[in-house]
């Protein structure tokens, strides 16, 4: 253990005089995608896959409620009647449910929600959930040193194994000497720092690695400090020799008690299980998973207050979630494109195929959920929170988020509506290319 320490010591000491990301932090990170587009940033190559508010450096990233931090999230959460008026104006009638924060005067809050506390299926958005798993339990086991966490999560490589297959989603596979990008699915003998699994369940949603790095979250668990001898044939001696049930409930524990610690109740946000079927051989469902705008605003305010786990990891976590990938659905609106987005969307839709052939993707006639959580940081120093949950039949919202994104923008930053272009709802199109489930 000590040489091993000593050793990822060295390395973290050494990385911290290189360029750190988003972008320009591949040296901090190891997170390959990175270094091909810090690449193309340095040798001015064209990139249009994302916008301008996508190139912010690491040291631009800060905690906007580090002054708030000693306050509860219930004094926080406390609703501005105009606000909370003029947002339920521009809100569809039916199955929508959203709340709402301008932080852009910490000391002067305004907070507003809408139908808050209906649960919907969090899809991807859950995965938010599996990033607060990891992060807690690093801490358990490195509680003095954010900089052996960070080693540890640049310099531990994982293999997929059947946990990471089955999801038709890809994964940008960057080869730095050959300087050449591959977008691919999980294979099972796939090799990736713990960084880079947690970028691809973030950055591109995939399932695949989300379910990995539940596992790792419940080796850590299990095996505390030997976690970091771990390879992979004794942690599938572990998953084989152990009850299923004690493992359903293991997994349960790591992904769940976080929440609650922050305050999150069941009611409000829980993840029941697994990301793909692989694992379901060991580790079983307990409960289905529910989300809602209330909860998921709890843990972002938490966030940005530095108090998820503990400053170094709020922060860390933000920076994962700041979107530097191609934009979709509710972060697609124009009006956000010259801004900093920290962003997670989700979706699970159901067809009955003898009700309508040809029910379409994302627009289920059974359920259709449709959800998406983000972090606005405009450059004028408009900052502000949004979490918007939707559940309507047989249509694909992407647009209606896209379109609700520009119109709560343009109330939150009154002052300037009359100087931006008035864009109509019909507009907004739904990507045809849905990458996040």
């Amino acid at each position: 253990m000590k040489i091993k320490y000593i050793i990822l010591t060295i390395l973290v000491v050494a990385s911290l005089g290189f360029i750190k990301y988003p972008i320009d932090g591949y040296e901090t990170t190891g997170i390959k995608r990175l270094y091909q587009l810090r690449k193309m940033q340095l040798d001015s190559v064209k990139y249009t896959r994302i916008p301008a508010g996508a190139y912010k450096k690491l040291a631009d990233i800060k905690l906007n409620l580090l002054e708030r931090s000693d306050d509860s999230v219930q004094d926080l959460l406390i609703t501005d009647k105009d606000f909370e008026k003029k947002l339920k104006r521009i809100i569809p009638s039916g199955a929508y449910s959203l709340a709402a924060m301008d932080m852009t005067n910490p000391n002067k809050l305004r907070y507003a929600e809408h139908r808050e506390n209906v649960g919907y299926q969090p899809g991807s958005v859950g995965k938010i959930a599996v990033l607060l798993a990891v992060f807690d339990q690093l801490e358990k086991l490195c509680p003095d040193s954010w900089e052996d966490r960070a080693g540890y999560l640049k310099n531990i490589k994982v293999t997929s194994r059947y946990w990471g297959t089955g999801d038709h989603h890809t994964i940008p596979v960057y080869d730095i000497e050959k300087d050449k990008l591959t977008k691919r699915r999980v294979i099972a003998s796939d090799e990736f720092s713990l960084y880079e699994w947690l970028d691809h369940m973030v950055s591109v949603s995939n399932n695949g690695a989300a379910s990995v790095m539940y596992r790792e979250a419940m080796l850590m668990a299990a095996f505390g400090q030997d976690y970091f001898f771990l390879d992979a044939e004794k942690a599938e001696k572990y998953f084989k020799e152990t009850s299923r049930d004690s493992l359903t409930n293991l997994a349960n524990t790591v992904v769940n008690e976080p929440l609650r610690k922050l305050g999150i109740e069941e009611n409000e946000w829980k993840l029941g299980g697994m990301f793909t079927r692989g694992p379901e051989k060991y580790v079983g469902r307990k409960g289905g998973s529910i989300g809602t705008p209330k909860g998921l605003m709890k843990f972002l305010v938490k966030l940005e207050q530095g108090n998820v786990v503990d400053k170094e990891s709020s922060l860390e976590m933000k920076r994962l979630l700041y979107l530097t990938d191609r934009r979709i659905r509710y972060a697609k609106s124009p009006r956000l494109d010259s801004a900093a987005v920290y962003f997670k969307s989700g979706s699970y839709y159901k067809c009955d195929r003898v009700k309508n052939p040809d029910c379409a993707s994302y627009a289920g006639n059974v359920f259709n959920f449709m959800n998406s959580v983000i972090i606005v940081e405009h450059p004028n120093g408009l900052k502000y929170i949004v979490c918007l949950m939707s559940n309507v039949l047989n249509k694909n919202s992407a647009g209606a988020h896209m379109y609700l994104a520009s119109k709560i923008d343009d109330i939150i930053d009154e002052a300037n509506v009359s100087k931006k272009p008035i864009i109509k709802e019909e507009e907004y199109k739904a990507d045809k290319d849905e990458s996040d489930n």
